[in-house]
């Protein structure tokens, strides 16, 4: 993705700020590149050989460039978020609004025309021979439509409780044939009289099937990251290639290169059929980074990242990448993290999209806790006594969640402005921001509140600062500020960020939360959700 900022890949910003009768200068960089993307999902070629890429999180369709490893919005948000896509026989695209529920089609360079609506959880499609569309909901609803190619009739509801049908195709022989996400299987189906069959099984997670020019069913398993070969006669099966877990979809073009997304990659790789050789088409070092924390051992900071796909850490000189989980990995236990925060030897990641929040070990990378019922958690801590305080934005709570794996849950505070980020002060208390009402307020450990800045702009990812100082992403206003607690005196570090990505449609206005972490010496970190990137901001 093209950066923001004008001062291109690598950023030197001299940002002033007022400290009374001297001024300061912060130097900006990009310690960690950014790409494009918003997580990677459905894939498309067309009949020129055009390949396209979804992104439900970024809201936007893409094109991809394949020979030189870029890609360009093709259509943009609100209409362009698709989770997978189809060709029609008469070259016309269409796609599905996975958190909206809308499926939308669009022939060459026309208008985008809305199919269907009120269909949440709309993930998979594809195109009969005879050009009739056919569309399953998954995850957020189990069932199998034909769908109004003209957008004039209701979507006609073939089958329900599949079993999570995702990615398929219509095969040689006009039958549906596509993945049993929660059952491991392969299936398939004959549209006309609503039967199921299971053609092979033993998966752990299919995500997708594409047929080649052959008769050879296709099939990625999301889980152990394989690219497997499926006759559709017998069900034998091979793996043919050995890849990353994530994948999420895939695409065959007119000479059966095979082309394959890896959601925590940010990535599309082309696979050799024959040989199961890949080649990196594009990827990105993160996903979609939200929220982070930082911790120093021996004067060296660590960033960990809650990277949507992934939970990654990040090396505070460096910028080097590693990456202890990502999503639907065989055995690894992650929930779309969101937000992360460290101290001593906890990392806690929320999602405000599962309702969960996630207790690591930060030395082992293990997972110690996974709570679960939150309302839209969008920060955690965990405080001197062990219970974990969560930011729930669902319910305007700080709740405190105590007892055997956190179940007991108690309202700290009520009453906030949708609270977004969350920092442990010094004596027991906290700093909250409350974004959609532009302040920053202060905790104490009895529940009493004190607004400590307002009129803000949407701040969001909040830190403490060796000096006693917070520093906040004000996203609504693309800069990072320092706030005096004790007098709430407002002072600009650096401006024209690239920060505060558009929320998706049908997601939370708050969308991915901007992260902020500030190192044991004073670096400040700060993630970029419009780039996938990682900045530093040093003082000069």
């Amino acid at each position: 993705m093209t950066s923001r900022l004008a001062f291109g890949a690598t950023v030197a910003a001299a940002v002033l700020l007022a400290t009374g009768a001297s001024a300061q200068t912060y130097e900006v960089t990009k310690l960690v590149p950014g790409s494009a993307f918003h997580g990677v999902h459905g894939l498309g070629i067309d009949k020129t050989g055009r390949l396209f890429a979804g992104s439900v999180a970024g809201a936007a369709l893409y094109e991809v460039d394949r020979a030189n490893g870029t890609a360009k919005i093709a259509i943009p948000s609100p209409e362009g978020m698709a989770d997978d896509i189809a060709f029609a026989p008469d070259g016309t695209m269409a796609w599905t609004g996975f958190l909206t529920g809308d499926l939308y089609s669009r022939k060459g360079d026309g208008p985008v025309k809305k199919l269907a609506s009120g269909l949440p959880g709309i993930n998979s499609l594809a195109f009969r021979k005879d050009g009739r569309l056919y569309a399953t909901q998954v995850f957020l609803g189990d069932a199998l439509y034909e769908i109004d190619v003209e957008g004039a009739k209701p979507p006609r509801k073939i089958m329900e409780k599949m079993g999570g049908l995702n990615g398929f195709e219509f095969g040689p022989d006009d039958m549906l044939y596509g993945p049993l996400w929660f059952k491991g299987q392969v299936a398939r189906v004959d549209v006309d009289k609503a039967e199921l069959t299971v053609v092979a099984d033993g998966f752990k997670i299919p995500a997708a099937v594409n047929f080649d020019s052959k008769g050879n069913l296709w099939v990625v398993d999301t889980a152990l990251g394989q690219l497997v070969r499926v006759d559709p006669k017998t069900g034998a099966k091979k793996m043919v290639a050995q890849l990353k877990a994530s994948l999420d979809n895939l695409a065959i073009d007119d000479k059966d290169r095979i082309f394959v997304s890896n959601m925590a990659d940010n990535g599309i790789q082309e696979v050799d059929p024959e040989t199961g050789a890949a080649k990196q088409v594009i990827i990105g070092k993160l996903a979609l980074p939200g929220g982070i924390g930082v911790v120093s051992d021996g004067g060296k900071d660590t960033i960990y990242v809650a990277d949507l796909f992934a939970y990654r850490t990040v090396d505070g000189s460096t910028g080097e990448v590693s990456e202890p989980a990502r999503m639907h990995a065989d055995g690894v236990t992650l929930e779309y993290p969101m937000s992360a925060t460290a101290k001593g030897d906890d990392v806690l990641l929320s999602s405000w999209f599962t309702g969960t929040v996630q207790l690591i070990d930060r030395k082992t990378g293990k997972t110690r806790e996974m709570l679960h019922g939150f309302k839209a958690p969008h920060d955690a801590i965990k405080l001197a006594d062990g219970s974990i305080l969560v930011n729930e934005l669902g319910s305007k709570s700080l709740v405190r969640a105590s007892g055997e794996h956190g179940k007991d849950r108690t309202v700290l505070a009520g009453g906030l402005e949708r609270p977004v980020g969350l920092v442990a002060g010094s004596k027991g208390d906290v700093y909250v921001t409350e974004a959609f009402i532009g302040q920053v307020s202060l905790i104490e450990s009895n529940g009493e509140k004190t607004i400590i800045a307002k009129g803000l702009k949407m701040p969001e990812g909040i830190a403490l600062g060796p000096d006693g100082m917070l520093v906040v992403a004000e996203v609504g206003a693309k800069r990072l500020i320092r706030i005096d607690p004790k007098s709430g005196t407002v002072t600009e570090i650096a401006a024209n960020l690239p920060i505060g990505l558009p929320a998706a449609p049908g997601g939370l206005p708050s969308n991915i939360p901007t992260g902020v972490g500030v190192g044991a010496t004073g670096v400040i970190y700060f993630s970029s959700d419009v780039e996938n990137a990682i900045y530093k901001v040093v003082k000069k």
